[in-house]
């Protein structure tokens, strides 16, 4: 006896709600504006780089809703942070952060914690340049140093906030070479440079960006950056020099080195299909070629970390911060 095959109908109302419901489980994406707050002030290197891919997103268009950048400088980057750690589970908000996520807490006591955050990616690492007004003649770091050793704590050097990156590398500086320097605490890079340039200091430790238009201008100049390895950009930024002809201060004899990273982070508490669609809008990002040009005019090295190996990367970093603000007197005793 033949058995009758019997085929069901199917529910093609309840087969559609099943696969929408199981796409958008896995394709989120915000669904307002979203605030990207920058914890320094206009005109920095964090600024320029949170407008700049501000731009690139809105060019390639890589996500519907638009980003609006948010400055939140005050205390020395501290509000920026305290908002972002109060901003638990807002998936419409990020951050781009520097080292000031490991020295702000630790130089104040600031009740936060990169762990507070949500790591998205890292997507760069910056560095320092020992700039001097190109008028006061210095041409090698060391000629610089044994003018400043001549006159102790005479000599200005300026940075943004302090007990941050450029006063650590200060403090670097004075342990390796002797020498005792005035520093003196700017809202940010852009700040710093301008009063090189009017001489109101005699030096600073921008990064690249924050002083690259001086640079061209002839105003300031370049004596080392603070790297073990040359910038590898090859192209001439001035008349007669490139990124790569800047010798690192280690070959110039002043043994300092330091980097800072650039990070992207959301709030605390986010679902992790939210924190997907960032980190994959950042993969994007870094693949435009908008954003490679922007390496090259700033200086950056490129550096794409996400996921276990960027907690790693930041919590190894974070103690190699503790040991230096240690050494210099910058943790805040509780």
């Amino acid at each position: 006896m033949q058995k009758k095959l019997i085929v069901q109908p199917i529910k093609i109302g309840f087969v559609l709600a099943t696969l929408c419901s199981a796409l958008s489980a896995h394709a989120w994406e915000p669904t307002k504006p979203v605030e990207m707050v920058v914890p320094f002030s206009a005109g920095g290197a964090s600024d320029q780089m949170a407008r700049s891919i501000q731009g690139i997103i809105t060019k390639h268009n890589l996500m519907k809703q638009p980003f609006i950048v948010s400055n939140k400088s005050g205390a020395s980057g501290a509000e920026g942070l305290l908002d972002m750690k109060a901003s638990q589970g807002n998936p419409n908000k990020i951050i781009v952060a520097s080292s000031s996520i490991y020295t702000t807490p630790l130089a104040t006591g600031l009740p936060f914690n990169w762990r507070d955050l949500t790591p998205i990616a890292m997507i760069a690492q910056d560095a320092f340049v020992l700039w001097t007004n190109t008028e006061a003649g210095y041409k090698k770091p060391l000629d610089f140093i044994a003018a400043a050793k001549a006159k102790p704590e005479t000599f200005k050097m300026g940075g943004t906030s302090s007990k941050r990156e450029d006063h650590m590398i200060t403090t670097m500086i004075e342990k390796a070479t002797g020498a005792k320097f005035l520093y003196i605490p700017y809202k940010g890079g852009g700040e710093a440079a301008t009063q090189l340039s009017g001489k109101h200091i005699d030096s600073d430790t921008n990064n690249p960006s924050e002083s690259v238009s001086q640079w061209r201008a002839g105003q300031h100049t370049a004596l080392c950056v603070f790297q073990d390895k040359r910038i590898t950009y090859t192209a001439k930024v001035t008349d007669t020099m490139a990124w790569s002809d800047i010798p690192t201060c280690k070959e110039s004899g002043l043994n300092v080195s330091y980097q800072m990273l650039r990070i992207f982070m959301m709030p605390g508490g986010v679902k992790p299909d939210e924190q997907k669609f960032y980190v994959d809008l950042f993969k994007k990002v870094v693949e435009t070629p908008e954003w490679k040009v922007y390496l090259e005019k700033n200086a950056l090295q490129p550096e794409f970390l996400t996921g276990a190996p960027l907690e790693a990367f930041l919590s190894k970093d974070e103690q190699a911060h503790r040991e230096i603000m240690k050494a210099a007197g910058f943790v805040v005793t509780k």
